[in-house]
């Protein structure tokens, strides 16, 4: 049995994250931490566990692992603790807000013996899985470019607040789609440029842009990310790419595997996912880890490379030129 404590529910993703590992019957879920004390007394009852009053309470008790969805900035923060009491990490995205506090967040777990996986769940979903497939097995070829977006909706709260998050849109919704350009190219982005701006709401953070990217063997690539879709749009983010190769075409659309839910107390319409669920088998994947003692599937490495795209691109917007990768640490 695998006991598994969640460090703060201040996310949105948590409530997948924790509703996956109670599915599973290997996996026991001690508690919930969260320095919101009203937040996580409120999961806590909802999701039948116990909630502790600190971080520090939850991390001496005999769990293995810990799933963080806190804010960005605290990322490093609650890494180092889990790391420094013996146990595995599943961080939400992106993996930090800096590249070093992200390289701390590596090494530590590494001098620890701890896995630290990044939870790109995107990696997971039906269709993805099945274009990394097509790719390897040279169905088109070589890679001569590939055209990636992830529109979504505005999360508001603590997403807008640059002290905590790091980064408006650019930085939200930038990590996956690089992730995802990395692993099915299995190569490094060497440089970025970005046009990034606020166009949608009355806001100083960024609410969109796009990102001009080169990679280490020749690849070129755009991504659109923003905070575009109305509020009532029926999904968090769209996720796309337009794959060129010499000897043909691939378009991703990671969340078509769905049907249109239209009701009147909702007042608008809900996309009803028939495919797999990507944040399960994510979260299956980072339980077998830790039961096998074998790599994660997706490693902090991962998630600082593709971190390190989206502030690249604040750089470039910034200097108005192009910014070299990798960033320094």
């Amino acid at each position: 049995m695998v006991k598994v404590g969640m460090l703060s529910f201040a996310h949105m993703h948590a409530n997948s994250y924790i509703t996956c590992l109670k599915s599973l019957p290997n996996v026991e879920v001690v508690g919930i931490a969260d320095d919101n004390s009203a937040r996580g007394k409120k999961i806590a009852k909802l999701h039948q566990t116990k909630f502790f009053s600190s971080y520090e309470k939850l991390l001496d008790t005999d769990i293995h692992a810990v799933v963080i969805c806190s804010e960005n900035v605290n990322h490093k923060k609650l890494t180092v603790m889990a790391a420094k009491s013996g146990k595995h990490v599943l961080c939400e995205k992106p993996i930090s807000v800096s590249v070093k506090d992200a390289q701390t967040m590596i090494d530590t777990c590494e001098k620890q013996g701890v896995q630290l996986m990044t939870a790109f769940p995107c990696r997971f979903a039906p269709a993805v899985v099945r274009v990394k497939q097509m790719i390897d097995e040279g169905r088109i070829g070589r890679i001569l470019a590939i055209n990636g977006t992830n529109h979504g909706r505005m999360p508001g709260g603590w997403f807008i607040d640059k002290k905590l998050s790091g980064g408006g849109a650019v930085m939200d919704h930038t990590v996956h789609v690089a992730d995802l350009m990395r692993w099915f190219t299995k190569s490094e982005f060497i440089e970025v440029y970005a046009e990034i701006d606020t166009r949608f709401y009355n806001f100083t953070i960024d609410d969109c842009g796009i990102l001009s990217l080169k990679m280490d063997n020749g690849i070129f690539a755009t991504l659109d990310p923003s905070w575009s879709r109305p509020s009532v749009y029926p999904t968090w983010g769209d996720v796309t790419m337009h794959i060129i190769g010499t000897d043909g075409v691939i378009w991703l659309d990671t969340f078509n595997q769905k049907m249109a839910l239209y009701n009147n107390d909702d007042v608008r319409p809900n996309w009803v996912y028939w495919g797999s669920n990507m944040d399960l088998e994510m979260i299956k994947s980072f339980i077998a880890a830790i039961e096998q003692n074998k790599p994660v599937p997706v490693t902090g490495y991962d998630g600082l490379k593709a971190m390190e795209v989206a502030l690249g691109a604040y750089a470039a917007a910034k200097k108005k030129a192009p910014v070299k990768l990798p960033l320094e640490k």
